[in-house]
């Protein structure tokens, strides 16, 4: 595969220095527990509506012991959910949409897994907003283990009218 281009530079950003942690990600994302797959955030660019953080797979995860026993390999569907909560956070927390509400998942595009990710990793999510109406989110995303790409594609988001609690 020729070199795929990314849509924030890595030189950009700092994985050793997030801006923000799970504590931060939480006032933002509802989901806890085993769902929760953003461990940091590490840029936010308002003006180009970019956003980047990472999960850190652990030996924990849930889908380690059946997805691939002995093989262990993130589903590529956790993949998604790791952008799809980063465009949320970035989307909340920005009142891209109405103040109260948060994003939920209303559908992927042009999705392709170029990679595999295993415990041990770090899965670094890069993403990029398209669009944003009132009714609609779009942002283009990129995964990467150490700086290759392993997934890409386009999320779409729709506000929930949930309030955010902890």
């Amino acid at each position: 595969m020729g070199k795929k281009e990314l849509l924030v530079d890595p030189s950009s950003y700092d994985l050793n220095v997030p801006l923000a942690g799970i504590d931060e990600i939480r006032k933002y994302n509802k989901q806890r527990f085993e769902m929760e797959q953003l461990t940091a955030i590490v840029y936010e660019n308002f003006d180009d509506i970019a956003c980047v953080g990472y999960k850190d797979i652990t030996e924990k995860e849930f889908w380690v012991a059946g997805h691939m026993p002995g093989f262990a390999l993130m589903p590529g569907v956790i993949m998604c959910e790791v952008a799809a909560q980063l465009s949320s956070y970035f989307s909340t927390k920005n009142r891209l949409m109405d103040e109260s509400c948060t994003m939920g998942f209303a559908g992927l595009d042009q999705v392709r897994f170029r990679g595999m990710v295993r415990p041990g990793d770090r899965l670094v999510m890069q993403a990029k907003l398209i669009t944003v109406r009132k009714i609609l989110i779009t942002a283009r995303f990129i995964g990467l283990v150490k700086n290759e790409p392993v997934c890409e594609g386009v999320i779409k988001g729709v506000p929930l009218n949930l309030t955010i609690g902890h």
